[in-house]
């Protein structure tokens, strides 16, 4: 079988040949993103594997069809890139991988955290320097916090355990309830309460018609003065624009993104000696209380172990017409 694989990097190469031991396919690497006019580079191939900013709508999708292709693979957990409509209409089968090491996202969420209320990145670009000034690194305690998950599912969850283990009061706020989840001390509320209670919010939701914007000028609003607000989900999650005017009014106090709306556009490559023409994101990293990282909290070996071959796992049970687990149905959306 041979498979295209999109939006390759050096780690995706390295990750993916160490599961393929197992499978022996024929992998093609490229760095390209798919989209309508890259398509055409999966003439030939059975499969294509593609990632969180690959374009698969449904002209994407034709293209596929028409050169033969069965099944996308998404070595990913989202599947808002997807036109899961259109796929089901052209007969292509949509895999993903729904969870690889929930601890790692988990994990980037309270660095993100950490580094935003202690100043760390600030301290050691000062000391580095010869200052060892404390002025302007004033944080706070996180034990006795408040803190509010919006969608507790399994990264969710790894998440409220380590604020827990912290000493924080953790809130949730999700459509589904998990009675262990009760049991263990989380408490449900809705999410205006969620929002008014919170020190710090953390969103672990997917991106839907239902969740696009879920932060914007209203919930912001609702929000306590000065709140932390982190975000490493997807960055539709968040109107941008407001979360903007918020940080200036102070009504945001902190904002910590690994994900950003935008950011097709820019992340996974290097810029630093381009441009931005991106004026939103150029704002945001004006201000000294936010911390941009570029799509890496499920970046840890564990993790690509885990992405690598749960997307081998699925392709052969694909083509073996064995059982497909992990298959993204559209009548389930």
């Amino acid at each position: 079988m041979k498979i295209a694989l999109f939006s390759s990097m050096s780690y995706d190469v390295e990750y993916f040949e160490l599961a393929n031991r197992s499978y022996q396919f024929d992998i093609t690497h490229f760095e390209a993103r798919l989209k309508p006019h890259t398509a055409h580079l999966a003439s030939g191939f059975n499969a294509v594997c593609v990632f969180v900013n690959d374009v698969v709508n449904r002209e994407s999708l034709t293209i596929l069809k028409d050169h033969g292709v069965k099944i996308v693979a998404l070595r990913c957990a989202g599947f808002n890139n997807v036109d899961l409509a259109a796929a089901k209409s052209l007969g292509i089968t949509i895999v993903r991988v729904p969870a690889y090491s929930p601890e790692a996202v988990a994990e980037h969420a309270l660095a993100l955290i950490l580094t935003l209320n202690r100043k760390t990145h600030k301290a050691y670009n000062r000391v580095r320097e010869g200052n060892f000034s404390l002025e302007r690194l004033t944080g706070f305690n996180l034990t006795g916090k408040v803190v509010g998950i919006v969608g507790i599912g399994k990264i969710g969850t790894a998440f409220s355990s380590i604020m827990k283990g912290i000493g924080c009061r953790v809130i949730a706020y999700d459509k589904y309830q998990d009675k262990k989840l009760i049991k263990s001390g989380i408490e449900y509320v809705s999410l205006e309460k969620l929002l008014s209670l919170s020190d710090i919010i953390s969103l672990h939701c997917p991106l839907t018609p239902e969740t696009a914007y879920l932060v914007n000028r209203q919930t912001i609003a609702m929000m306590k003065h000065g709140v932390m607000l982190i975000n490493t989900s997807r960055g539709g999650l968040v109107d941008t624009h407001d979360a903007i005017e918020s940080l200036k009014s102070g009504q945001l106090g902190y904002l910590g993104i690994d994900v950003y709306e935008q950011e097709e556009k820019l992340f996974f490559r290097d810029r630093s000696e381009e441009i931005l023409q991106d004026d939103e994101i150029a704002r945001l990293m004006s201000f000294p209380n936010v911390l941009i990282t570029a799509h890496q909290a499920f970046f840890t070996r564990e993790a690509l172990e885990q992405i690598a071959s749960t997307t081998l796992g699925n392709l052969k049970a694909f083509f073996e017409n064995e059982a497909v687990l992990n298959e993204v149905i559209y009548s389930d959306v």
